[in-house]
């Protein structure tokens, strides 16, 4: 979720092994008195790259491993409970049993991702094009009408965010993604076409909305399709194409010098995505989990089979039932998100989009152009490539570790890495012996941190948080949890000058590093590991434990 801070200044930002097979869980007792939940960390290994060619053939080899899964073992996983210090109980997962899939979820991973796409594009587009936009609305002298044109759209993406949890437990994923390419489109359409500054803010307003479902909606919808051992790998594919999104944006802006009034085509080339989404969420099925609470069991099968096979049917039905273990109970509401039942794992979701956003990736892409000018890079253009290229290989790389190490194991290794890296900015700004280095090891510090970040702090939340919900209050909770990044963006964005001209840029650094080393702290205590296991066994492992 980074994007929304690299959109900042143009530059690009901020979720195969075989499937696992949704077998039956062989609890064992936990004791009643569990209060911290803490997963041990084992991954199947996967493959992402970059080059577009090399990243099909990956997709494609993936899919024969779902294909072919006769000949393998399952080998028992454990579940590694500690509360309070105390060791508890492991907990297998029992084997699931053998069988093929003919089922594959990667045509309708990639459609979802279209609104991953969209996401990224529209908070980038507005960077290259906002000089000459504000010439032709006769703006180019109003700074704030400049600053509501960008910053409406995070004040949209606020209200989308909250908006789109309820939606999706009302009217499903797919077809919420279908109500989310209206705003989407017709917010593209309007900044296009636009006149005056008041239809470029509605438009950008509209657009905003409809990233902020996208936010939410996105991740939670490949979480729910994908099959336990490639979910990883899927979901940190979401956080790629955030920033292949961006990237679009930035390369879309190159025709600007020659011909200014290209920014109109620049946000009208979104509706054609948007359009796409629409048009490809009717051909995808349902989340077969949000079709079984609905009580819709004949199409949950039928969902089941397109997803994974018809010969898998009876497995993950039998998984799901046992994941409601005879519960009623309706939808939550709003309210049952504080209630003591839930309100410690929906904590765990708000604050670790909050680290993400207080540890400082604003900051960093902020001054990403001056830091690198001071280095001898005068181009904005490979400031921005330099950085993106280092966000990209870095969600790449975690996406091929995200079910080999872990999501803990990366969180942790992301934000102990981007406190070194802050350390180490605070010290080229602030420490006068290495003065004469202050350019070089500024460069250095700022590309380990956006590498770190995109390792963990970057696409992990929004890949976790869908996986420790429970799934009657699974979309609500991811949607509030994004609202707090939205709010949180909204809030350092506003402020972030004005505490930087008080204290400094070297103090402010620092002052990152210590939330950097304090997120540390909180994951390791509070962080469960999701890695190889169902939702519904992480969901009966918790519940157990509460």
């Amino acid at each position: 979720m980074q994007a929304s801070a690299f959109s900042v200044k143009g530059n690009l930002g901020s979720d195969t092994g075989i499937i696992n097979k949704f077998g039956r869980f062989n609890s064992r007792r936990i004791s009643p008195s569990v209060k911290n939940l803490l997963i041990t960390d084992r991954k199947s290994n996967c493959q992402l790259r970059l080059d577009s060619r090399v990243m099909g053939a990956e997709l494609a080899r993936a899919r024969v491993r779902v294909e072919n899964i006769g000949g393998s073992s399952a080998k028992p996983r454990f579940l590694k409970v500690q509360a309070s210090g105390e060791d508890l109980e492991a907990v297998p997962s029992s084997p699931k049993s053998q069988g093929t899939s003919s089922g594959s979820v990667l045509p309708y991973v990639g459609v979802a991702c279209l609104g991953a796409i969209l996401f990224g594009y529209h908070l980038g587009v507005v960077n290259g094009a906002l000089e000459y936009l504000s010439k032709d609305l006769g703006i180019s002298e109003n700074a704030v009408l400049q600053g509501w044109i960008v910053s409406t759209s995070l004040a949209g993406a606020t209200v989308g965010s909250f908006t789109g949890g309820s939606l999706a437990d009302k009217f499903g994923r797919t077809r919420t993604f279908q109500l989310d390419a209206i705003p989407l489109a017709v917010g593209a359409f309007l900044c296009a076409t636009a006149q005056s500054v008041q239809t470029m803010i509605i438009g950008r307003l509209l657009a905003g909305i409809g990233i902020g479902i996208s936010s939410a909606l996105v991740p939670l919808y490949i979480s729910e399709i994908s099959p336990t051992e490639i979910r990883g790998a899927l979901g940190s594919v979401n956080q790629l194409f955030i920033c292949v999104g961006i990237l679009a944006a930035l390369v879309a802006g190159l025709p600007l010098a020659g011909n200014p009034l290209w920014w109109r085509t620049m946000f009208g080339v979104a509706v054609v995505p948007s359009v796409l989404l629409a048009l490809g969420m009717a051909m995808c099925p349902e989340s077969p989990r949000w079709l079984f609470q609905q009580g819709r069991t004949a199409d949950a099968e039928r969902a089941i089979k397109t997803l994974w096979g018809k010969e898998r049917v009876a497995e993950v039905m039998h998984d799901l039932r046992a994941g409601s273990q005879g519960s009623v109970e309706p939808e939550a509401g709003w309210f049952d998100l504080f209630s003591s039942r839930y309100w410690k794992v929906v904590s765990v979701g708000a604050a670790l989009f909050l680290f993400q956003q207080l540890a400082g990736i604003n900051a960093v892409v902020y001054y990403s152009t001056s830091v690198f000018r001071s280095a001898g890079i005068a181009s904005d253009v490979a400031a921005s490539a330099l950085v993106g290229a280092s966000n990209v290989f870095g969600t790449a790389i975690a996406s091929s570790l995200m079910d080999k190490q872990g999501r803990k194991s990366l969180l942790v290794t992301s934000f102990s890495g981007m406190a070194a890296s802050m350390l180490l900015l605070s010290l080229s700004f602030s420490w006068k012996v290495l003065a004469p280095y202050s350019g070089n090891l500024a460069v250095i510090g700022t590309v380990l941190y956006v590498l770190s970040f995109s390792l963990g702090a970057g696409p992990v939340p929004a890949l976790l948080l869908p996986e420790i919900f429970a799934s009657r209050i699974r979309a609500k909770a991811v949607a509030l949890s994004l609202g707090m990044h939205w709010v949180s963006n909204f809030v350092i964005g506003l402020y972030f000058l004005s505490v930087v001209n008080k204290f400094g840029i070297g103090s402010v650094y620092l002052g990152f590093a210590m939330v950097c080393i304090l997120a540390v702290v909180y994951i390791a205590s509070n962080v469960v590991e999701t890695k190889g296991r169902s939702l519904e066994e992480i969901e009966r492992a918790l519940t157990s434990a509460a």
